[in-house]
């Protein structure tokens, strides 16, 4: 039975819409392909989160003009701003922890110190 946006397995439903839209996508195919249901549902689920995670932008750890910005790549607008450096990289992995997407952390002239991945 394929599924749908409107129809489809429990263990997806509180998985945010464009990661599910994604894994009933992989699991009808898997299903297509003559995979059994439970084990298509895990890998869609596990696929398509690995799918979003690349398709997210990465955070940036900034220098701004009143201290440390985290930046969202191609963001026009920092989303925070810190004191320190400290205080910005401690939010600044907490919030790509949470996204599951990289942090990239510059240094005070700009350029790139280095990064931290956190897709799963």
């Amino acid at each position: 039975m394929p599924w749908d946006k409107h129809d489809y397995p429990d263990s997806m439903k509180n998985l945010e819409g464009p990661i599910r839209d994604k894994a009933i996508d992989i699991a009808n195919k898997l299903v297509e392909e003559g995979y059994e249901e439970g084990r298509s549902i895990a890998i869609g689920i596990a696929q398509a989160k690995k799918w979003v995670g690349e398709q997210t932008p990465p955070h940036h750890l900034v220098p701004h003009s009143d201290g440390w910005a985290i930046r969202r790549e191609n963001a026009d607008k920092a989303s925070h701003i810190f004191d320190t450096k400290a205080e910005a990289l401690k939010k600044a992995q907490m919030v790509a922890s949470n996204q599951e997407t990289s942090l990239i952390i510059h240094r005070q002239d700009g350029s790139i110190e280095r990064q931290q991945n956190f897709s799963r």
